[in-house]
């Protein structure tokens, strides 16, 4: 019977509006200085033990969160990644590891590809310089050898490409490069002057109508597959030509924690409590939900955990479309 009431409690929280996806930030440092970041990183601060994490999260998957996006900062820079994703895979979560491709080395993969683990490498252009500019460091050699690791993992794959002024120019090649590498391609725009969120950086600064044609030309190039990925580039089309997007996921269907063990509504917005000092429930109570719907109403936001969920919801048969692999192929 207490199976049965923990297979069915994310359905009940997707029915009372409660989370079932967390943004877990496992470590609170990284090797790449982004444009478009300005997450509070490389500061020192406290990172929960893996007993730490493993406790949390087995009482947050008793609490009916079922999906984890594990990034950072960088998460391959936590030394016992791998280990907190065994521990988190034993607990029985869906995870996602969310990185910048530089630390993967055949070792580490040949263990990661074992686990039921997606994987999420950003990579914005294939040019050396405009990678360096949005980046603030000179790894694209590294990321080109991280992707190349993962090529033949069947694991689902993705290549994050987030749109700006400096690399508008180059996203279809990034595309074309995911396809052929048997990633499927996710193209984001570079959202600034979020809360906490999204660097206001000059370099990057686009004219909205030269971005929406950027993730037209995306749309009608037919590489990015059909489902939640296509709708995706749609929401970002939508949304930079004036329209309104659904209501964000933030503290409804999805939570972000700090690897201190912070909780917040996304990384957008502040934090509200601890883990390791309060219960989900509390923290929950005590989100500003009226800051979360006055930021939803204004950006669709590139970090796809405030709205993925609730666009499956809202876009059915799209969800029920969404393919969970490629194959490598030649992109036309």
């Amino acid at each position: 019977m207490r199976g049965l009431m923990q297979s069915a409690k994310p359905m009940f929280n997707l029915l009372q509006g409660r989370p079932i996806l967390a943004v877990f930030e496992v470590c609170l440092r990284c090797n790449s200085s982004c444009g478009y970041c300005n997450l509070p990183l490389n500061q020192g601060r406290y990172e929960m033990s893996r007993g730490e994490i493993a406790r949390v999260f087995r009482a947050l998957y008793a609490d009916g969160i079922r999906l984890v996006f594990v990034q950072g900062g960088e998460p391959m820079l936590r030394r016992d990644l791998v280990e907190v994703l065994e521990d988190l895979a034993a607990i029985g979560f869906s995870l996602t590891l969310i990185t910048n491709g530089t630390r993967l080395t055949q070792e580490t993969v040949e263990r990661l590809v074992a686990l039921p683990l997606s994987y999420s490498i950003s990579l914005d252009t294939l040019n050396r310089d405009r990678y360096r500019q949005i980046r603030g460091a000179d790894q694209l050699a590294l990321v080109s050898a991280g992707v190349a690791l993962l090529a033949k993992a069947r694991n689902p794959k993705y290549l994050t490409c987030i749109v700006s002024d400096v690399n508008r120019g180059d996203v279809l090649e990034v595309v074309r490069f995911a396809r052929s590498q048997g990633f499927i391609p996710v193209v984001g725009a570079y959202h600034w002057g979020l809360d906490r969120y999204g660097k206001v950086d000059p370099l990057l600064q686009y004219e909205q109508a030269q971005a929406a044609a950027v993730f037209r030309a995306v749309a009608q190039s037919g590489l990015v597959p059909r489902g939640y990925y296509r709708q995706y580039v749609q929401d970002n089309i939508d949304w930079l030509e004036g329209r309104s997007l659904g209501r964000c996921d933030a503290g409804r269907y999805s939570i972000a924690i700090d690897a201190s063990g912070n909780v917040a509504p996304c990384l957008a917005l502040p934090h509200a409590g601890n883990l390791l000092e309060m219960p989900l429930a509390e923290i929950l109570a005590r989100f500003d939900r009226g800051r979360i719907d006055a930021c939803s109403a204004r950006s669709s936001c590139n970090m796809l955990c405030s709205r993925v969920v609730g666009s499956l919801l809202r876009h059915p048969i799209s969800a029920v479309r969404t393919p969970l692999s490629l194959a490598p192929e030649v992109a036309p």
